[in-house]
């Protein structure tokens, strides 16, 4: 998990262009509702970012907010779509 939170923190500060460093953001950090950068297209945004970057593939029916609540889900995310891989 440590590389893929370092990984995460990093494709949200370029994805959605914030201007935190990646030690600012913490599993407990909260995203969605709370960064004004992660709305619709954000989301767009950082979704195509990380299939890119962890070359995996996020269906429609996957989405939803609760994967976006804190940067710590959308790690646990990212760590369930990779280990099915």
């Amino acid at each position: 998990m440590a590389d893929t939170i370092d990984t995460v923190r990093t494709v949200l500060i370029d994805a959605l262009e914030l201007s935190q460093s990646p030690e600012d953001l913490t599993p407990d950090t909260a995203l969605f509702g709370s960064l004004p950068e992660l709305d619709s297209f954000g989301v767009v945004s950082l979704v195509g970012a990380l299939e890119d970057t962890f070359e995996i593939t996020i269906d429609d029916d996957e989405f939803g907010a609760e994967i976006f609540e804190t940067v710590g889900a959308l790690v646990s995310f990212v760590d369930s779509k990779t280990s099915q891989g």
